[in-house]
């Protein structure tokens, strides 16, 4: 098991068919004991206890510092410690340049970028003590190409911020043992996506994915296990795409 004994928490983690959960699930069945937070409390709650009793579920705003503070005091409480932090929350809206207005341009990057960098100063410190941890971030190939399918320019903006920010983080916090890495997947089968990707528009996807298939939640939990675990020790300040060649640099 590639997590015996490590603690985790997963933001964003609560949505039945998302990425989140996906990694809850992987990383407890290597050892974990796994902090869900979510916006929604009883949902994280819920998804926390299918996963067995020695896993927590917090609610969690990531757009409020205190919010997140609270939840980092609930989860250092719950297990004294913790190894792993994977910034998972985000939130997208499809609309073009013109059609962004103001609450939307800043709901999109309050949580998409600005949670990272709330979610990470909560539980840095207790890392820098510990002078371990590994953080995971989660971007988007629509950061690296200009755009993607159900995500408008805010949202690009908003997920290229996380590069950025990861990259200083861990500039900054490698001497403190704290790894931090990015994770940029292409077009992934969640709940964001569910109904709104037609026959036609598949088939005109697959088109520019080599792999020719559509990702799954799973192949980014994959890629979020490798960064959370021993087996990445020397990585930091990466960005792994995980996108079936849609993208290839």
């Amino acid at each position: 098991m590639l997590l015996k004994n490590k603690t985790a928490a997963i933001s964003g983690a609560a949505s039945a068919r998302g990425i989140g959960l996906a990694t809850a699930r992987l990383f407890a069945s290597h050892g974990a004991r796994i902090a869900i937070l979510d916006i929604d409390e009883t949902a994280a709650k819920a998804a926390a206890a299918e996963l067995g009793p020695e896993h927590i579920g917090v609610g969690c705003d990531v757009a409020s510092k205190p919010s997140c503070q609270t939840a980092a005091d609930a989860v250092l409480q719950a297990f004294g410690h913790l190894d792993i932090l994977v910034n998972n929350a985000g939130v997208t809206q499809p609309v073009k340049t013109l059609e962004i207005d103001e609450a939307s341009w800043d709901r999109v990057q309050d949580i998409n970028c600005k949670g990272v960098l709330f979610l990470s100063q909560v539980f840095i410190p207790h890392m820098r003590e510990r002078k371990s941890g590994s953080i995971a971030c989660m971007s988007s190939v629509s950061a690296q190409r200009g755009g993607g399918i159900f995500g408008g320019p805010h949202y690009s903006s908003a997920k290229a911020g996380v590069l950025g920010l990861a990259k200083a983080m861990a500039r900054e916090f490698g001497v403190d043992g704290i790894r931090v890495n990015c994770v940029t997947p292409g077009l992934i089968q969640t709940d964001i996506t569910g109904g709104k990707l037609t026959d036609e528009m598949r088939k005109d996807i697959l088109k520019g994915i080599p792999l020719n298939r559509l990702g799954d939640a799973s192949d980014v939990a994959g890629i979020y296990l490798f960064l959370a675990s021993d087996l990445s020790a020397y990585v930091t300040g990466a960005v792994i795409d995980v996108n079936g060649g849609m993208l290839i640099h």
